[in-house]
C-alpha cells in the first residue's frame, strides 16, 4: 500500500491507496494557520495525528509515503532540523524588497522575482537575528519529509523551482551561486524518489514496517493535478481551495514573473501556471458552508451579474496580476446576499479565465478542458459558471484529494 499526505491551509488529509490505485482508508486532521508562532507544533501534530488515526492493518501494509505541502511555505533550521523562527507562508510578500537585489542577477522574468518567491524569502530570512543559529532552508514538505525519515536538507525539485533551482539542468545555476548565500539550500531530488526508510522508533511506535520507504514530496498543487486524471496537452487543472491554483500541461516552458506565471517540469512535458489569492477563504469569510449550499441552490446560471469584483481578503496579488499591493474590489455591495455570491463566483471566474488566456498567449499549448479539484470541486453552480467564461469542458477530478495525488506519486513516481 501507498500513503499520501497532504498539508493545505486549513488541514491535513491522509490518503491510503492499494496497488490497483483504489482508496483504502481516508483521515484528516483541520487545524488553524493564523498564529505564525503556533504553525511548527500544528504541522507536528497534524503528521504525527494522520499517522495515527490510520488502522493499524493499512500501516502494516504501508510500504511508501509521499508529502505534499503547499507551494513556498518555507522556514529556516539549526543543525538538528529544529525551527529558528517562524515559517513564511505561501503568500507572505514581506521579502518584496529584495527583488531589487535578484533583479540584477536573476534571468529577466525569472519566477524567483515573484515577491513570494522561495529566494525572495530566503534573502529576507537571513536578515533576521534568528538566522545565526540556522544552518538549513527548508520547504513545508522538506521538513514534513524530514521528521519522517530524518535526513536533513532534502527537496524535490517542485517545491525547489521558487527557489531557483534549474529543473531542466538539474542543478542550481551559477546565478544563485553567485548570491554567496550562508545557509545551506537543500540537495535536490526527483518529486516521487526515494529519500530513506521511516525513522525506526516512529515505524515501532506505529506498527510501520521497518521497511517503509518515504519519498520526495512534491506541492499541493501538482499533487491535485497528478490526482486529476489529467494526462493530455492541453489538460488544466484548477485547484479551488483557500486560494485559486492553475496548471496548464504543456510541451512548452513558459515563465513570466511579471505576469506571476510559471512552470514545473512534469516528465518530459510542463506544468504552466499561475496562484491567484482569489478563492475558497473569500467565500468563508462572508458565508458559511450552509448558506454557501443555500444560495448556490438559487443562482440563475443563464443570467449574468452585473458586479465586478476583484475578491482578496487583503492587498497583494500572484496571478494573473503580479502586484503586493494590489487592493481588494469589494464593492458595490448589494443587501442581497444572493447577488453578492453571484458577483463574487462570475469575478472568480473571469479571474481564472484571464489567467487560463495569459498563458495561451505566451505560448502554452491551447487549452482543451478543465478538471477541477479541491473543496470547490463540488459547487455544480460555480463550475457552471467558469465553463461559460473558459469555453471548454470543466469536469471534477476523477480524485479531489491532493492526498491521492501523493499517494500516486510514491506507487509510481513522476511519470505522465
Amino acid at each position: 500500500m501507498y500513503l499520501g499526505i497532504d498539508f493545505g491551509t486549513s488541514g491535513a488529509r491522509a490518503v491510503a491507496i492499494a496497488s490497483a490505485g483504489n482508496i483504502v482508508e481516508e483521515v484528516r486532521c483541520p487545524f488553524e494557520m493564523s498564529l505564525e508562532r503556533d504553525l511548527i507544533n500544528c504541522w507536528r501534530t497534524a503528521l504525527f495525528s494522520l499517522l495515527e488515526q490510520l488502522s493499524g492493518e493499512s500501516r502494516a501494509e504501508i510500504n511508501r509515503i509521499a508529502i505534499n505541502g503547499t507551494s513556498s511555505t518555507v522556514l529556516l533550521c539549526d543543525a538538528m532540523g529544529n525551527p529558528v523562527d517562524a515559517p513564511l507562508l505561501y503568500n507572505d510578500a514581506r521579502g518584496a524588497g529584495m527583488r531589487e537585489k535578484l533583479r540584477d542577477i536573476a534571468p529577466p522574468n525569472h519566477t524567483v522575482l515573484s515577491a513570494t518567491s522561495s529566494l525572495v524569502k530566503l534573502l529576507w530570512m537571513m536578515q533576521l537575528p534568528s538566522v545565526t543559529k540556522a544552518k538549513y532552508f527548508l520547504h513545508q514538505a522538506d521538513w514534513l519529509g524530514f521528521l519522517l525519515h530524518g535526513e536533513l536538507g532534502i527537496s524535490d525539485y517542485h517545491n525547489a523551482l521558487k527557489l531557483g533551482y534549474d529543473v531542466e539542468a538539474l542543478q542550481y545555476p551559477e546565478w544563485v551561486n553567485r548570491l554567496q548565500i550562508s545557509i545551506q539550500l537543500p540537495k535536490v531530488v526527483v518529486p516521487g524518489s526515494s529519500v530513506g526508510e521511516l525513522r525506526a522508533d516512529i515505524a515501532d511506535k506505529y506498527n510501520f514496517s521497518r521497511d517503509c520507504v518515504i519519498c520526495a514530496g512534491t506541492t499541493d498543487s501538482i499533487a491535485a493535478f497528478i490526482a486529476s486524471g489529467a494526462k493530455s496537452v492541453g489538460e488544466a487543472v484548477t485547484s479551488l481551495g483557500s486560494t485559486l491554483v492553475l496548471k496548464l500541461l504543456s510541451s512548452t516552458r513558459v515563465d513570466n514573473s511579471q505576469y506571476g506565471i510559471y512552470s514545473h517540469r512534469f516528465g518530459d512535458l510542463w506544468l504552466t501556471g499561475g496562484a491567484s489569492n482569489t478563492g475558497g477563504a473569500i467565500l468563508k469569510h462572508f458565508f458559511s458552508n450552509e448558506e454557501l449550499e443555500s444560495l448556490c441552490r438559487k443562482i440563475d446560471v443563464n443570467k449574468s451579474s452585473e458586479l465586478n469584483y476583484y475578491p482578496l481578503l487583503e492587498p497583494g496579488e500572484r496571478f494573473p496580476i503580479n502586484d503586493p499591493n494590489l487592493p481588494p474590489k469589494l464593492e458595490p455591495r448589494p443587501d442581497n446576499n444572493l447577488e453578492f455570491l453571484h458577483g463574487l463566483l462570475e469575478s472568480m471566474a473571469r479571474i481564472e479565465a484571464r489567467g487560463y488566456k495569459l498563458l495561451q498567449d505566451f505560448g502554452a499549448d491551447k487549452l482543451k478542458a478543465v478538471y477541477t479539484a479541491g473543496g470547490g470541486a463540488k459547487n455544480k453552480v460555480w463550475s457552471e459558471i467558469r465553463k461559460q467564461y473558459l469555453g471548454v469542458s470543466v469536469v471534477s477530478s476523477q480524485n479531489t484529494e491532493a492526498a491521492y495525488g501523493s499517494a500516486l506519486l510514491a506507487m509510481r513516481g513522476l511519470t505522465n
